[in-house]
């Protein structure tokens, strides 16, 4: 797995002989916390925090270190961490037409950048391509001073790069959907290659299905017969699958499989989080 940018300082709390690495879920809703014990390849450790209301970077640090002071599980030591920023301040751009000088040209059109922002990116070889996206420099400056060590990257990039991988032997066009509190993530696949790659945020059924739908009908993709394949937070009793089962002919769940144990405390949640369980 591509792990992303690293951030490293002289101060250095990483114990390259601890069987625990730490996986780290940022956003401005929420975050989640996520320890693989390495020599029983079983995770030990699952906590998600979703926020009542969007914050701002500066409260979303507070919310970062009050977990860091409060849980003893985020207190023991670790061969590493892993930062998955969570936003919808990011972009994905040809391998072929990428220029590094060239950062803030690529978000200027579907994101508003400030003058102190700072821009990086992911490769994603998979696709051939590079996620540009926006990190939080108050958060990596925190967990560096943290632990001396830490590599980021962003969600799609995991998202995309898994799905791909997933994808390598199928012969016809996918529309996935992944489902989070308040966000949707749309990728479409065409044998192994990434057509498009959005994401929404959502109130509604009605808001839910309206993108799916305007996804399939811009791709001129027809819903009686395209696959249309959902994950994250959501089932079969759910209303929202029921909405998609209604305007779509061929709905499925993915059941993410994992190599991993899971405790049994936190199977339930974990194996709804696709992008962290691929993050190790």
């Amino acid at each position: 797995m591509e792990t992303g940018r690293k951030i490293t300082q002289l101060k250095n709390n990483i114990n390259d002989l601890s069987a625990n690495k730490l996986s780290i879920q940022v956003s401005l809703n929420g975050l989640s916390f996520c320890i693989l014990d390495t020599y029983n390849q079983s995770i030990t450790y699952f906590s998600k925090i979703d926020f009542e209301k969007r914050l701002n970077p500066e409260n979303l640090l507070e919310c970062l270190q009050s977990e860091f002071d409060e849980k003893a599980e985020l207190q023991k030591s670790f061969s590493s961490v892993q930062i998955i920023y969570n936003t919808d301040l990011s972009v994905f751009v040809p391998q072929a037409l990428f220029d590094e000088d060239h950062l803030a040209n690529y978000l200027k059109f579907n994101t508003r950048i400030l003058k102190n922002d700072f821009i990086t990116h992911d490769p994603v070889p998979a696709n051939d391509s590079v996620c540009v996206y926006i990190p939080f420099v108050n958060v990596n400056n925190y967990l560096v001073e943290r632990f001396g060590t830490v590599e980021y990257r962003h969600y799609s990039s995991f998202l995309v790069e898994g799905l791909l991988s997933r994808e390598k032997n199928v012969d016809q066009k996918r529309i996935y959907v992944n489902v989070q509190a308040s966000s949707l993530e749309i990728v479409v696949i065409d044998q192994n290659s990434l057509l498009l790659y959005n994401t929404f945020e959502y109130q509604t059924r009605e808001d839910f299905i309206y993108y799916i739908l305007f996804t399939a009908e811009q791709l001129e993709l027809n819903p009686e017969t395209i696959p249309v394949i959902l994950m994250g937070h959501i089932d079969e009793d759910d209303e929202y699958y029921k909405m998609v089962y209604r305007y779509i002919r061929h709905v499925d769940i993915l059941h993410p499989k994992t190599a991993y144990d899971i405790d049994a405390r936190y199977s339930n949640e974990i194996l709804k989080e696709y992008v962290v369980l691929n993050s190790f």
